[in-house]
């Protein structure tokens, strides 16, 4: 059984923003995207900034509501449902790991403090005598699990590398014992050397803990070492999908292949897609045909669990 399973989710934004804007035209960050991610497995989204990757994470922990699909956690839990005491209960099970440490931990607390503050009242860590030295045991286990020590609890964050407070976001994370893991470009703004680091950590804590991770990155090639299955987006929408693997040696879609065909300093913003007419695609696409420009590609096999979302692959 998938620990979470996404159908048809859309996510639309007002085109303009104020008082007097018009309503009706619209953004569309998330455009009918379906995915589901199993027990002990690592889903990645890939794409271009703007794709719409970071707004279909945080739709699955309703930072944002959306404007259609579903969302399905384990046991027929509809996410989009939960009033508010279920949906904090969801969201201990489903953490979210943020691109930038520098800016999601607080500057002002002790890293023990980040790392609990949000565990208390938690159902997993309700009050009761003895609670604190229970969660102080537990943060000193968990940061050294991520590599760091118990001498590190009472220091601030502003005292540690990028990539030791990004160890701190995944300790955080990983307190609540989590089913799934949401790491929003979490290697992103690290040296080469630390992603590493970072990417096999991740690794070692899924095995050792059964994780299942939902992965957003932009480079592709990171994806294929660190995932099982990947999704392709662009303007908010699946090109491909396809396990790793099979993606790295037959990424059919024109925009797969020119994204393995860029380093990091070759990715451009993705435009979202306001007019829905057409390929997503096309205006870009080196083989599109008028037909691409006029009709929408549905995503189709293309191979066991490979699909295709483009009328110039035969399949």
């Amino acid at each position: 059984m998938p620990v979470i399973t996404v159908e048809n989710l859309q996510k639309r934004f007002n085109l303009e923003a104020g008082f007097f804007a018009r309503f009706g035209r619209f953004v569309y960050a998330v455009n009918d995207i379906s995915f589901h991610i199993g027990e002990n497995e690592t889903y990645g989204l890939v794409g271009e900034s703007g794709c719409g990757k970071t707004t279909t994470a945080r739709l699955l922990v309703r930072m944002y509501e959306s404007n259609g699909g579903s969302v399905i956690y384990r046991d027929n839990i509809d996410v989009l449902s939960l009033a508010k005491k279920e949906l904090k209960q969801y969201r201990e099970k489903v953490k979210y790991v943020f691109q930038d440490p520098a800016r999601s931990l607080n500057p002002r607390m002790s890293i023990y403090e980040v790392l609990v503050s949000g565990c208390r009242g938690s159902s997993r860590w309700p009050r009761s005598c003895g609670r604190e030295q229970q969660l102080r045991e537990a943060a000193t286990a968990i940061l050294e699990e991520v590599g760091l020590g118990k001498e590190d609890l009472e220091r601030r964050p502003s005292e540690f590398s990028g990539g030791q407070r990004q160890r701190i976001s995944i300790a955080r994370g990983l307190l609540m014992q989590p089913d799934l893991l949401i790491c929003d470009e979490v290697v992103s703004a690290l040296d080469v050397s630390i992603q590493g680091q970072i990417l096999n950590l991740l690794l070692d804590l899924r095995d050792k803990r059964d994780l299942s991770f939902l992965f957003i990155t932009h480079d592709l090639k990171v994806a294929c070492y660190f995932c099982d299955r990947i999704g392709v987006m662009y303007r908010g929408e699946l090109m491909e999908e396809a396990p790793a693997a099979e993606l790295y040696k037959r990424g059919l879609h024109p925009y797969t292949k020119l994204l393995f065909s860029l380093d990091n300093t070759g990715v451009k913003n993705s435009n979202p897609q306001i007019n829905v007419t057409g390929c997503p695609f096309a205006d870009r696409c080196p083989i599109a045909t008028e037909r691409c420009m006029k009709e929408h590609p549905a995503l189709v096999e293309a191979g066991a669990g490979h699909k295709v979302r483009c009328f110039q692959i035969s399949v």
